[in-house]
């Protein structure tokens, strides 16, 4: 008898952001206001999750019009041909010594997938004032944009290109408890269904 537990998001209390190098001498920073996950755990072991995210491509916005016209052009984004980025994962390692944990998983944009990893920081366990259990983490990673084709840039007059090819991504996530399931109950109520009596 195997205990599942699936978690939801919290997209009110979450964010996925993202920075790269400008002019070589600043960051710009954006986020994603539009996503959502399904992840599901064993009991609450979250080194036994599978997770399965999926973000809005046009949902992008780094508080300037023009720019995220831009981002969301075939030049990067290509949100017309690429409307989600997604992200699945089942590997999560245990907490090392600063209690961080190692997250490996296969991120697809524009259609190219990569192996990349995560670093993951658990913030604990909790109940609300309203008695949902919630579960934080913070994931951060470095990534390069190049990997998967966003590769438009162009040259300063003193040398050096406009836009860096890494990107940092930053998550806080806060998950809702959304209840526990008994698989093999639920196997054979599936099983029950189709006896006809």
């Amino acid at each position: 008898m195997i205990n599942e537990t699936k978690w939801s998001v919290d997209t009110g209390h979450s964010e996925i952001a993202f920075k790269v190098r400008h002019l070589m001498i600043a960051h710009v920073k954006g986020s994603f206001k539009i996503f959502d996950a399904n992840i599901y755990t064993t009991e609450k072991d979250f080194t036994t999750a599978q997770i399965d995210l999926w973000i809005d491509t046009a949902s992008l916005t780094t508080g300037d019009e023009k720019r995220d016209e831009h981002l969301k052009s075939a030049d990067f984004f290509d949100v017309e041909h690429h409307k989600q980025i997604t992200f699945t994962a089942s590997t999560m390692q245990q907490p090392d010594e600063k209690g961080q944990q190692e997250l490996w998983g296969e991120l697809t944009m524009k259609g190219i997938t990569k192996n990349v990893k995560l670093t993951v920081e658990f913030g604990g366990i909790v109940k609300d004032p309203w008695g949902n259990e919630k579960a934080g983490f913070t994931v951060t990673g470095k990534i390069k944009r190049s990997d998967w084709e966003l590769t438009w840039n162009t040259t300063m007059e003193a040398g050096g290109l406009v836009v860096g090819d890494e990107i940092t991504i930053t998550c806080e996530l806060e998950l809702i408890n959304a209840g526990k399931k008994d698989l093999l109950m639920e196997v054979t109520s599936v099983v029950n269904e189709n006896v006809v009596f």
